[in-house]
């Protein structure tokens, strides 16, 4: 794929848009019908970067970055939903802030923590833990690391500086997970601006030490400022305000989703990046053993989301690019050279994909990608949140479109909303349900199981909805819905489901 990306300028309405994540209230409404017959898929214990207490379910992460604890507004914090063999329970929970007993620090007006967390295993114990930042400049107040145990998550040890969008992964091929590490910025001004960044190698010790430190990009990578194809001898000298160096990226790059797209062992991070003057893009940073290599540029800022969707062993990468206009979700396919120069385009005007193209339905606004039917290829779930149902305007949808040999079909494709018979809730007026969306396992039997959010539900407390995978695609029996109120958790303005994990 060229190294020159596709440079799309936004308006400041868009910028604003892009860079708030929103939130709602939430409420519990109870399960469906009668759990359906057991699937005939064969049984798999949930991924293990997903399992906080090793007992094969998946646990589901969801930020409420907007809420107001300890008389902090907007202090935020972020409630672990775990997962049992009938899917997600809120009396299964733990809610987790600056004020919780055992984490460091102290809740702060508009810290937003919660905004961005991630999972892995940081201290090869077989537990996952989680690493939970902050939002916006607040990053540079640090993150958290919540210790996965048998019992659950536990403790906390503070990472000083480097809170914004945290990403665990194994970049260096060694078997351990890393972490990669990101420093707030500002996001304002005409330029690109620098921003720090370090990459530890795994496994980090409970008191926040990991076993070592690599350039964040390699030596060979290293750029200078007037000439992105030479070294650049102050890059080197300072590398504080390096555009790719030991320490910086040119930012803010905004970290948004991992895997190993060149299927080198190593994983990789699919990443929005901002060019200044209002331009954003998309380009790959790809793991190594001395730091990440600078790789593909492709489409334009918008959501992210990165899984194997054709089955070929290479994880493949799904962007959005959301104009006022038109919305695209636009697949890259992963090779052993990166990412491929054809792509695949979709909208709501594929054959076979439920309602139709309209201005403002922002399709992919959100995205994840997982594998609903246990076929062995990923399908992609895409938020489309601006969707109006019936008469009701800004209501929101969610769309799963199914993976195949072929890549991304409308085949068997299926839309869910509020209104959707078995699924809990009435829509309204810009619930907007679907602006967060994950797929992962929370019911153990080797189906990714979907997760959607409102943030804008109930004067933006926020709502989350669970759907079961079964081999035909997502079910609403056994629907689950719930929201900050049911989990005992923070509600006013909460912003429940800003992110979801």
């Amino acid at each position: 794929m060229s190294r020159a990306s596709r440079r799309v300028r936004l308006t400041a309405p868009l910028i604003a848009t892009f860079l708030l994540t929103g939130g709602f209230t939430a409420w519990s409404l109870g399960q469906g019908q009668a759990e359906a017959a057991a699937p005939t898929a064969k049984k798999a214990a949930a991924k293990a970067s997903d399992d906080f207490n090793g007992d094969g379910y998946a646990d589901l992460v969801v930020g409420a970055p907007g809420a107001t604890v300890s008389g902090k507004k907007k202090a935020g914090y972020v409630a672990v939903t775990y997962g049992t063999k009938n899917g997600l329970d809120p009396a299964q929970k733990k809610i987790i802030s600056r004020s919780t007993s055992g984490v460091p620090g102290a809740a702060a007006t508009k810290q937003e923590f919660g905004r961005s967390f991630t999972k892995g295993d940081l201290d090869g114990d077989g537990f996952t833990d989680l690493v939970i930042g902050s939002g916006g400049q607040a990053g540079s107040a640090g993150a958290v690391v919540l210790w996965g145990s048998k019992s659950g998550l536990t403790g906390g040890t503070k990472i000083a500086t480097y809170g914004f969008r945290p990403q665990a992964g194994d970049f260096d091929g060694d078997g351990k997970t890393d972490l990669a590490l990101f420093a707030g910025v500002a996001y304002h001004g005409d330029d690109p601006v620098g921003q720090k960044a370090n990459l530890w190698k795994g496994p980090l010790t409970r008191t926040g030490t990991p076993a070592g430190t690599l350039d964040f990009m390699e030596k060979s990578q290293w750029w200078s400022y007037d000439d992105d194809e030479r070294p650049s001898p102050a890059c080197i000298q300072n590398p504080d305000v390096c555009v790719d160096g030991p320490r910086s990226v040119k930012g803010p790059t905004i970290p948004q989703a991992v895997g190993d797209i060149n299927g080198d062992g190593r994983a990789d991070i699919a990443v929005n990046d901002y060019y200044g003057d209002g331009s954003w893009g998309n380009k790959v940073l790809y793991g190594s053993a001395k730091g990440f290599t600078r790789g593909d540029a492709f489409g334009s800022r918008g959501a992210l989301a990165v899984g194997d969707i054709n089955g070929d062993k290479y994880d493949d990468v799904v962007s959005s690019e959301l104009y006022d206009e038109e919305n695209k979700v636009t697949v890259a396919y992963g090779s052993a050279s990166g990412l491929k120069d054809d792509v695949q385009k979709f909208d709501q005007n594929l054959p076979g994909v439920p309602g139709a193209e309209e201005e403002g339905d922002q399709f992919g606004a959100s995205l994840a990608v997982g594998d609903v039917t246990g076929d062995g290829y990923a399908d992609v779930a895409v938020g489309v949140p601006g969707e109006d149902v019936g008469s009701v305007t800004d209501a929101g949808s969610v769309v799963l479109v199914r993976g195949s040999a072929a890549g991304v079909t409308g085949t068997g494709a299926q839309a869910f909303h509020q209104n959707t018979a078995g699924v809990p809730g009435v829509a309204e007026k810009n619930d907007q349900f679907g602006a967060a969306t994950a797929l992962l396992d929370v019911n153990g039997d080797g189906r990714s199981d979907l997760a959607a959010s409102s943030v804008h539900e109930n004067a933006d407390a926020g709502a989350l909805w669970s759907l079961r995978g079964t081999s035909t695609g997502l079910t609403v029996t056994n629907a689950v819905a719930f929201g900050p109120k049911d989990l005992a958790a923070p509600s006013v303005a909460a912003l429940f489901g800003s992110d979801l994990r």
